[in-house]
């Protein structure tokens, strides 16, 4: 029985609301597994039970598609897992210096930034720069995003907030980075094989700097509860997650999947001030509604991209 294209529509819009709302949720899981899970153990341990739950269906991919990965495909998937682990670490330690709320605001530069980068690295491109959205949104998303960040008040931000905006500036931006580069791996494996091998290269570069700078045997030191609650977040926040957005990116198209996604940070918000008493000053909420217009307008224009590497993981 075929699928009505109704039906198709309908279920794309479930599959982007589903990850609207788990997306909502990584900075409030991170920030809380701080308590236990010092970044370098969280991250780790967090990106190898992702890439355990994906391992079966990437086994059933290679099955069904055949081939081996060859070097060429290693290299181009090991060249995006560099700057994803410095992005895994540096928003886990920005969590320090700012509420999960006011990062996932600020996480939303990551549009601009990946624009940007994707006018530097592919020329056919670079026509986008020269767009009024593009310029206007570059420059509202960058001043929206200081300003969120600068104007909070009563947070972990301590003696140096220059050093927590300069920390999530680099995890915003090495997103975007491995949003941009990602795409030669997934063209030529597919989204689902090429994020099984990124996720076991990101925990393979991961596990000797838990080891030498971290505490690998955190999760015998932690309760039961902490350790569930991290491998909810891994399998949620990172496996499901992604599967749901491919689904979206299928049926409804990249633009309004993306656009869609423009509600997390009010989900985070919500979520921050229930559980963790986060609160935005009124300068804060003019910054965010630059920011997220800013990220809006530089949308329009950006060209399609891949989607296994379009929202943080």
């Amino acid at each position: 029985m075929t699928m009505k294209k109704g039906d198709s529509f309908s279920s794309g819009y479930l599959a982007v609301f589903a990850t609207v709302v788990i997306w909502s949720t990584p900075s409030l899981f991170q920030f809380y597994l701080i308590r236990y899970y010092e970044p370098w153990s969280q991250n780790f341990y967090r990106y190898l039970v992702a890439f355990l739950a994906v391992l079966p269906f990437v086994f059933l991919r290679f099955r069904a598609k055949g081939g081996r990965i060859d070097g060429a495909a290693f290299i181009a998937c090991l060249i995006p897992s560099l700057p994803n682990v410095v992005h895994q670490i540096t928003q886990t330690v920005a969590l320090y210096h700012m509420g999960p709320g006011v990062y996932a605001i600020f996480g939303r530069s990551t549009v601009i930034f990946t624009a940007v980068l994707a006018v530097i690295f592919f020329p056919e491109e670079r026509h986008v720069i020269r767009q009024w959205q593009f310029q206007m949104g570059t420059a509202l998303g960058l001043i929206g995003a200081i300003g969120v960040v600068y104007f909070q008040e009563g947070w972990q931000a301590g003696a140096m907030p220059l050093r927590g905006f300069a920390i999530a500036f680099i995890a915003s931006f090495c997103w975007a980075l491995y949003s941009v580069l990602v795409k030669r791996p997934s063209a030529m494996l597919g989204p689902i094989r090429s994020f099984g091998i990124i996720s076991f290269i990101t925990s393979f570069l991961l596990l000797p700097l838990t080891i030498v700078f971290g505490k690998i045997a955190t999760p015998l030191q932690v309760d039961a509860g902490v350790n569930i609650i991290l491998i909810v977040s891994a399998v949620t926040c990172i496996s499901l997650a992604h599967v749901l957005y491919y689904v979206a990116i299928k049926k409804v198209g990249v633009a309004l999947s993306q656009t869609l996604q423009l509600i997390c940070p009010a989900g985070a918000m919500g979520l921050s001030a229930l559980f963790f008493g986060e609160r935005l000053t009124p300068a804060q909420l003019g910054s965010a509604g630059l920011l997220l217009l800013g990220a809006f307008l530089a949308m329009q224009v950006k060209p399609a991209t891949d989607p296994v590497a379009l929202e943080e993981v």
